[in-house]
This record gives C-alpha cells, structure tokens and sequence, in this order.
C-alpha cells in the first residue's frame, strides 16, 4: 500500500489520486506569475492546519519577512504563529547565500532535518539553487544526493522551478527526470487578464489524472477545478502541450 501526503490544496489531491507519494520530491515548474511559491506555501500551510505536519520552508529568493507578507496577503494568516513555535522551519536567502557554498548550507539544513520531526518541505526555487553550481555535472551530483538526502530523512519535498516557455515541451530539464513527479502551472494571457491551469505530468508509483485542468488563485490559495480544460479536449495536432 503507498502512503500518500494529501496537499490539502482544493481538486489537485483528487487529480493526484489522493495526493502526493510519501517521501518523494515533486517539481512544479511554470513561467513567472503561474502560482508556484503560492502552491508552495499553501502545501506547508495546509501541512500544519490540516494534517498536524510539521514543514521546512527554503527560499533562495526572498527574506523571511517577505514570505511572511506574501503568506498571510493569500490568506495563511498563522503563518507567523506557526514559525514562531517551530511548526514551520524558515530558511531564506540571507541564511542559505551566507556562505556561498552548497555544502556549509546543506549542514545547516541537516542539522534541523536531524534533530526535529518534519515531514514536509519546499525548496523555493531550483533555478537559484542551480547557481551553486559551475556545471550540469555538478549540479547533477548534488542533486541527486540532496533528494536522497530528503528520502532518507522521510520528507516529502516540493521543488519549485521557473520555465521560460509558456507550454512545458518546449523547455524540458535534467531535474524533471531526476525528481519522482512533475507538476506543471499555465498560465496563457486572455483579453481580460490570464487562464491558469495545472497538469500533473508524472508521479511514480500512484495513478494520477494526465488531463490539464483548470485553476484559480484566491484569497485562500489554490483550487483546481476537475472538469479538464478545453486543452484536453484538442486534437494531437492542435494541441499546444
């Protein structure tokens, strides 16, 4: 029997067939904007509101009051309690760029891996992660030795990722074939503003729904919506995807 970790995130456990693989890590990729550090924040959230999960929250980008801010602007208005009693552990840029080197951040990290009891993470994102690195090689390696890293710990990570196409084929990496599952935020302009869809590419293990579905960004985070876009509903040849 495969545990799952359920996301918590409206519609998208149930295109997940009951949610993410245990111990696993997942890469949402999407352009700028697509929703992925809100889908990020709102699976650490829901970790600790919902399901008693304690989560780490790492972010190459921003500074802990910045996360705060754009936590509780979605609507995670505990976000702040939480950190504060430990239920969510807070790395940000000014922690893991201090040394500018991987390895000094990594034992950081493991020190608090080690001695408390999470079950969740976020790595916010892939794509500042990766200027760690001089090469693909290396950037491989330590890859591949971070997730393995997470699995052994029990941690079920999400990663994000920033793509500069609008449709995924067109943009493909090494780390989509190095993590467990792929999750993909669209988002294509309209004349009133933008649609926003979600497709969940991959996931080993667990049976899941390939159609591209529909969501929306809320106060309140994410919901997917189950009935599949008109994406789905296109011939091979006219299809985008």
């Amino acid at each position: 029997m495969i545990e799952l970790t359920k996301t918590g995130i409206d519609g998208l456990d149930q295109i997940l067939n009951g949610g993410i693989v245990k111990n696993s890590t997942t890469l949402v990729s999407g352009n700028p904007g697509a929703g992925k550090s809100i889908l990020g924040l709102q699976y650490i959230y829901n970790g600790v509101e919902l399901f008693d999960e304690k989560g780490i929250y790492l972010s190459f980008e921003e500074n802990e009051e910045d996360i705060r801010e754009a936590a509780e602007s979605i609507g995670f208005e505990n976000w702040a309690d939480h950190v504060e009693n430990g239920d969510i552990k807070v790395f940000d840029k000014q922690v893991l760029l201090r040394e500018n080197d991987f390895t000094s951040s990594l034992d950081l990290l493991l020190d608090d891996i080690q001695d408390e009891d999470y079950q969740r993470m976020v790595l916010d994102s892939l794509t500042m992660f990766q200027l760690f690195f001089e090469n693909e090689q290396e950037k491989r390696t330590y890859l591949l030795k971070f997730t393995d890293i997470l699995r052994k710990n029990e941690l079920t990570t999400l990663m994000t990722n920033e793509q500069g196409a609008v449709f995924p084929d067109t943009d493909i990496g090494l780390e989509n074939y190095l993590t467990d599952g792929n999750i993909y935020l669209i988002q294509t302009p309209t004349e009133s503003g933008v649609n926003r869809y979600v497709w969940v590419a991959k996931m080993r293990k667990q049976n899941i729904e390939t159609d591209i579905f529909p969501m929306e960004i809320e106060h309140g985070g994410i919901t997917v919506h189950q009935n599949a876009s008109a994406f789905s509903m296109m011939s091979e040849d006219e299809s985008p995807i």
